[in-house]
């Protein structure tokens, strides 16, 4: 069964909330309907900087991510961001993690960015042997001001 990947569509609302809810449980985010409505809102906004894929597997939508450009100012460059990806625990293993990446990178690519960037989780060991395959991991650590 092949995964195939492409930019996230109005007629995949309903589809992608419910795999968005899936990403927010498994990091114990609570996440509001009308949140979600926020971020549907960007992604079907042209002129909002965030962006999505979703992962589709005999016509289901499986996986999605949400990317975003960002400026480095040391490397005087553009970067990108994968903010988001969450696979349906019951499509894990069928290479859609690794297929959303690569469309995020192949759109990098496309864009001129230098780089792709994201974070997850230190315990997230099961999408963390996916990411050490296709990334390299940095010595960075991340802190968090709330505001």
């Amino acid at each position: 069964m092949t995964v195939t990947t492409r930019p996230v569509a109005p007629a995949d609302k309903e589809a992608w909330e419910k795999l968005y809810q899936g990403y927010a449980d498994f990091y114990g985010v609570k996440q509001t309907d009308a949140m979600r409505q926020t971020v549907w809102g960007w992604l079907n906004d042209d002129t909002h900087e965030v962006n999505g894929l979703v992962a589709e597997q005999d016509g289901r939508l499986i996986g999605l991510t949400h990317y975003r450009p960002f400026s480095s100012p040391l490397a005087a460059n553009t970067r990108g961001f994968l903010d988001d990806l969450f696979v349906d625990p019951a499509a894990r293993g069928s290479g859609a993690a690794q297929a959303l990446i690569d469309a995020v990178s192949a759109v990098g690519r496309e864009k001129g960015w230098t780089m792709i960037r994201w974070i997850t989780a230190e315990d997230n060991y099961r999408a963390r042997s996916v990411y050490d395959r296709m990334a390299t991991r940095t010595p960075w650590v991340t802190y968090d001001i709330k505001l």
